[in-house]
């Protein structure tokens, strides 16, 4: 996939609404496979909604969202299936890992699907982000910042033309936002892939194509 585009995209929720400004709602954006782009957005201005169409999880809206010239709404179950597992891959805000399963399982069971990354190099990734004694650690009971961390590696394990990473160092520290964009940043370089990153303030530290407001 080389692009990802919307066409005149507005929530149901906001068609009432009168006087919106934004640079994505309502407007022509083409999101191309190799660049950065930061999506800035207020509380309440969509944009956890944002990912979610993106990604194909909610039809709320009216308009049109194509992945190269194919709108979305026309792909069947297995399409869906391999673009997430191999085209598009999602950091959640809400991080959705499963609580009861240790910190490597929720790693493994991504990449699992795909074997794209070997597990030194996930370890590797482990120990660079500061958590390698949480490998075997229950999800559930990490703090918010070591499970941001754990989903973070997840969304890097499977093969994409597009990382999408919804409020990415929301519970991080400089340092360790820091590192985190480093490892994006060596990621898009060695894949060419595209990443979309959101943001409410505290933006991920990266050299980004376009910065639009939502």
């Amino acid at each position: 996939m080389q692009q990802i585009s919307l066409h005149q995209v507005l929530p149901q929720v906001f068609a009432q609404r009168v006087g919106l400004t934004s640079d994505v709602w309502k407007k022509e954006v083409c999101f191309e496979k190799g660049n950065v782009y930061l999506v800035e957005a207020k509380s309440g201005k969509g944009k956890s909604t944002f990912c979610s169409y993106l990604l194909g999880y909610r039809h709320d809206y009216t308009g049109q969202i194509c992945y190269d010239a194919e709108d979305i709404r026309d792909f069947s179950v297995s399409q869906w299936v391999d673009i997430r597992q191999r085209q598009v891959s999602m950091l959640f805000q809400e991080m959705r890992l499963f609580p009861e399963l240790t910190a490597w399982e929720n790693v493994e069971i991504k990449n699992h699907l795909t074997r794209h990354i070997d597990r030194p190099t996930i370890e590797q990734w482990f120990d660079r982000l500061g958590i390698a004694e949480k490998l075997n650690v229950q999800a559930g009971i990490l703090s918010h910042g070591q499970q941001q961390r754990v989903a973070f590696i997840r969304s890097l394990v499977q093969p994409s033309d597009f990382l999408v990473i919804d409020e990415p160092i929301s519970h991080l520290d400089d340092v360790n936002a820091q590192l985190m964009a480093e490892m994006v940043t060596e990621m898009k370089e060695k894949t060419q892939c595209g990443v979309i990153a959101t943001s409410i303030g505290k933006r991920l530290p990266l050299t980004y194509d376009h910065i639009m407001k939502l």
